[in-house]
């Protein structure tokens, strides 16, 4: 009798290799390995001639990154902080990656199948795959719905019905979930953030090291002639007349890969923006651009560097506009504005890290002004004549007064506004000053969205003399046209007589009030531990439509939402909830609550499991 042939098997090792690829948080059953490292595979097989095996691994190191630290923050990290805000007062909220979650590598997958590069030429997608410039390029384009049916829908309108409002969002992997499950319909609705959000998960996910950045006072340069133009009418009305904008604040991403394309001075960090803010190659996308590159005003690298240069060094020109005669009068200018306080979360920390001077040369100086003009050069700027530009003798002239706004108090959703407005004579002379007042309700790219306030004022200021002006904004007459955004424009157009027009303004952002999170007990593997979410309303009208929604990888599974019983002023809230955590370690807990006078107030809580 002769021997049974043995059935041929694969033993993959799944647990020993995921154990060295650092790949054993995802949940599939199949093997999963990173580039670039070695990994165990032993065949059973009969010995039969005719049965051929061919198995090929190609590696590279593209994305290899030699700090551990840094390795674990920007692919395994699951957790995430992201800085908004304005220049003057910087906010900040937790986002759950949750790049390991149940389906989202297929999700992940499914985003390149359904690219458009796939679907126009499967063979050649499919041997790009293993290129992180392509990659990124190919999903900063699928993570917006434009051309594509992609992730997320944009919208920045204020108003959000038929989805979900932007800022309602905790984590990505409700949204990748939702797309799937929808039939892969764009998820409604996003903005910067949640783009940024979603592309870093994706990104991590596919094991490219990648990061949020956050760039305050952030030029859309619409018109790519390094220049972002404003337009106000002569009350002091912001117009949006104009393509360019300066947002409060923008987010993009940062992924780390060499460039091959470009040389070895050009690798490291990479800017992708997956935001659909202008179309690159006929679609909206955006990247790779070398941070090295946008640094040095090599604006002609690939990819989209006149855009991304634009968005952290782009001079302000702020014009009066005559609706009526279509008239456009140079208010003043300015180069330091654009590009402050860029910002990211520290390794292994949840501080902010600032990396503006990675971006640009430090404002003002003569290398940064040089590097400029660079940048001006390259794009054929300095040497074409522009209708559009101000003269020099309109950028020279002086204003005989100067102005500005300061806070006069707290600055939260639910109290009255109050600001001042500071005017001083700057000649020997005294003026006659003429001002015209407005205050609008924006969204966080400062698009007025609702007018809140307005007054006109006229005063003669003795030579050198400065005065005060208060002015108050109750809460009832701003709460009904806020944003979720919570931000507010003020704007003093100053007429002085005999002189040039002085424009003064201020974004505010209001903040929301706090909410705490508290861990009654031990929080350990398998074991129930309980949480107390503790809010008080702060104003004197009844809160409705209360909803507290939770999420935190390794603490639960999907996301708890619990409908809350209105509030009644000043009346203190506390829900109480259970988590079994399945990990030990630092874990974080995403809390968000809303309701009708309130969008979005969030907060987290970091939670150590043990076994």
């Amino acid at each position: 009798m002769g021997q049974a042939a043995t059935q041929p098997s694969t033993n993959w090792h799944l647990k020993e290799n995921a154990r060295d690829h650092h790949t054993s948080k995802f949940s599939s059953k199949e093997l999963i390995v990173r580039r670039g490292q070695a990994f165990i595979v032993t065949f059973n097989g009969t010995e039969q001639p005719e049965q051929n095996l061919t198995f090929i691994a190609e590696t590279g190191d593209d994305v290899f990154m030699p700090n551990k630290a840094e390795c674990e923050e920007y692919v395994l990290e699951e957790f995430g902080i992201i800085f908004a805000g304005n220049k003057n007062r910087i906010s900040s909220f937790g986002w759950n990656f949750g790049q390991f979650q149940g389906d989202i590598l297929n999700i992940c997958l499914s985003m390149l199948d359904r690219s458009l590069n796939y679907r126009q030429d499967p063979a050649t997608d499919l041997s790009h795959r293993n290129d992180p410039k392509y990659l990124g390029r190919v999903l900063s384009a699928m993570v917006n719905a434009n051309d594509d049916q992609g992730v997320v829908l944009g919208n920045w309108s204020g108003n959000y019905t038929g989805g979900k409002s932007p800022s309602s969002w905790t984590g990505s992997g409700e949204i990748l979930q939702n797309w799937k499950k929808s039939g892969f319909k764009p998820v409604r609705y996003g903005q910067c953030w949640v783009f940024a959000a979603v592309l870093t998960t994706v990104l991590r996910c596919l094991g490219i090291p990648t990061r949020t950045i956050t760039n305050f006072s952030s030029a859309h340069d619409a018109d790519g002639n390094l220049r972002v133009d404003e337009f106000y009418d002569a009350s002091g009305n912001h117009l949006d007349r104009a393509a360019d904008s300066v947002w409060n604040f923008h987010v993009w991403n940062e992924s780390w890969f060499s460039r091959s394309d470009l040389g070895p001075s050009y690798s490291g960090w990479q800017v992708l923006d997956a935001t659909p803010q202008e179309e690159s190659g006929g679609i909206y996308q955006c990247g790779p651009a070398s941070r090295n590159a946008i640094k040095e005003g090599d604006v002609d690298l690939d990819y989209d560097c006149p855009f991304v240069f634009a968005e952290v060094n782009a001079d302000c020109m702020y014009w009066n506009y005559d609706p009526a005669t279509g008239k456009k009068t140079l208010i003043f200018s300015k180069s330091t504005i654009i590009g402050q306080f860029i910002s990211t979360k520290a390794v292994g920390r949840d501080d902010r890290v600032d990396v503006t001077n990675d971006y640009k040369y430090e404002e003002g100086s003569t290398k940064e002004r040089d590097i400029f003009k660079k940048a001006r050069k390259k794009l054929g700027l300095e040497d074409k004549f522009d209708p559009t530009a101000p003269t020099p003798q309109e950028i020279d002239q002086k204003p005989d007064i100067s102005g500005k706004f300061k806070v006069a108090g707290p600055l939260e959703v639910g109290k009255d506004l109050n600001l001042i407005l500071v005017l001083a004579n700057l000649q020997s002379d005294a003026k006659t000053v003429h001002v015209n007042m407005t205050a609008w309700s924006t969204v966080y790219t400062r698009r007025p969205v609702h007018e809140i306030w307005k007054d006109s004022i006229s005063v003669i200021l003795s030579p050198k003399e400065e005065k005060q002006f208060p002015i108050k904004i109750p809460y009832p007459e701003y709460q009904q046209q806020l944003t979720t955004d919570n931000t507010i424009q003020v704007t003093a157009l100053c007429h002085v007589e005999g002189g040039i027009q002085v424009l003064v303004q201020r974004d505010i952002t209001l903040d929301n009030p706090a909410i705490d999170i508290q861990v009654l007990g031990e929080a350990k593997v398998n074991k129930e531990v309980d949480v107390e979410v503790i809010f008080t309303n702060p104003i004197d009208m009844e809160l409705m439509d209360c909803v507290l929604q939770v999420e935190g990888n390794d603490l639960l599974r999907g996301i708890l939402e619990i409908d809350v019983p209105p509030l009644k002023a000043s009346e203190k809230s506390s829900t109480k909830f259970k988590v079994i955590p399945f990990e030990t370690g630092p874990k974080h807990l995403l809390v968000n609550f809303s309701c009708d006078k309130f969008a979005a107030i969030k907060t987290f809580k970091m939670v150590n499991v043990i076994d």
